[in-house]
């Protein structure tokens, strides 16, 4: 009782917060838009491109501000700032409502791009490692738990609110859930201790020295590999479920299928926190990325059918949940807890950058080409991204 007690009372109270609020901000901000924007452009006019350019550059202007961000969670804490980006976001989405003009839209999606960036796991896991220091590998695992299950929740909750209430009265709906649900939890639950960076951690989630220094070539190699690796997923809940469709899935199962992402994401980091404590998160993210160019590859050659697409969910799933962690292990473990914050926001800005492009890139390469084209694609990035983590050494 007393080791309950302490969890809701002391720093580990982050953990429940932050798995309700991660499953709010992705299913509200993230997720949604491979299903509004076509209806969006629809009753506006506009093409699909245009719709989805502004989620892009929404994109690309939380890479610009992760950094800022980072810094500011490092200084003041993730109370402030990730409710501020909770109603940055309930905000951008009633904008989306009641703003017809391209101009205010394209505007509204770089608020919207802003509050990603103070809302989703970098500051997350920015503000874990302010509260448990060079002790956050076990914290940071076990909120994306809860995050991996924002698209089996987001994208058939907004199935039947598109049904019931339009796309208008669905992002009024997570508007809502954002302003008074997600934005109160971070403001007022979320523990406002701060650890000592350099202060030893005990446990199997530990880490101890040396560390490399947060700049220079090593830095620039991890940044270069989160970022390429960034790019898949954005790119496939972009285009995914529609490249389904046009194998001949029937969107129901489409939609099925695509909803077991979240949970083999949360299988996968059982495992990892259970038996991941053995290995360097280094050594996750490598086989992780290798995991998934393996099923793109596989998903080229064989074709798209409900057996092999499920197959596809469920290994993409699983590698994308252990390279969500390691996002967050692999820079505590190689660069250490001081300026934990910056340092994941500085990478979290090429990689934020990656996914702005990403849904275009790949309507590009399927309008121009093919689905097969736009998976070599992908597979190519991936390539990038696994390279690039083969060059990491560890500092010894």
């Amino acid at each position: 009782m007393a080791d309950f007690s302490k969890a809701l009372v002391g720093p580990w109270r982050a953990v429940p917060v932050l798995g309700v609020t991660q499953i709010l901000a992705w299913g509200a901000l993230f997720y949604p838009p491979v299903l509004t924007l076509p209806l969006i452009a629809q009753e506006r006019g506009w093409s699909i491109t245009f719709a989805m350019a502004g989620f892009s550059g929404g994109l690309l202007v939380g890479g610009l501000v992760a950094p800022l961000v980072g810094r500011l969670i490092d200084r003041f804490g993730g109370n402030y700032v990730m409710a501020g980006g909770s109603l940055a976001g309930a905000v951008g989405l009633m904008l989306l409502v009641v703003l017809e003009h391209p101009v205010a839209y394209a505007v509204t999606w770089m608020l919207l791009g802003a509050a990603m960036a103070a809302s989703l796991y970098d500051p997350a896991f920015a503000t874990l490692g302010r509260i448990f220091g060079a002790g956050a590998r076990g914290p940071i695992t076990l909120i994306t738990f809860a995050g991996g299950f924002a698209s089996t929740v987001s994208w058939p909750s907004s199935l039947l609110l598109l049904d019931q209430v339009g796309w208008r009265g669905t992002y009024l709906t997570y508007a809502a859930l954002l302003a008074l649900v997600a934005a109160p939890l971070h403001a007022f639950a979320l523990p406002r201790e701060r650890a000592e960076p350099m202060a030893a951690a005990a446990g199997k989630h530990a880490v101890a020295g040396p560390f490399l220094a947060p700049n220079g070539l090593a830095f620039l190699v991890v940044a270069v590999g989160f970022a390429a690796y960034a790019f898949i997923p954005s790119a496939l809940s972009a285009h995914l479920l529609a490249m389904f469709g046009r194998s001949g899935i029937d969107a129901a199962t489409a939609v099925f299928i695509g909803a077991m992402f979240g949970p083999s994401q949360v299988a996968a980091r059982l495992v990892e926190f259970l038996f991941g404590g053995r290995l360097h998160p280094l050594t996750i993210a490598r086989l992780a990325i290798f995991a998934l160019l393996a099923a793109i590859v596989t998903l080229a050659v064989v074709g798209i059918s409900p057996t092999v697409a499920l197959a596809f969910i469920v290994l993409a799933g699983a590698s994308n949940g252990l390279l969500t962690i390691a996002r967050g292990t692999v820079p505590l473990y190689l660069f250490g807890a001081a300026g934990y914050g910056r340092t994941v926001g500085r990478i979290a800005a090429p990689s934020l950058a990656m996914q702005s492009v990403a849904p275009v890139v790949l309507a590009l390469a399927i309008e121009h080409g093919s689905d097969r084209a736009a998976l070599a694609v992908m597979a190519l990035v991936a390539c990038i991204s696994f390279a690039s983590m083969l060059m990491v050494r560890r500092p010894v």
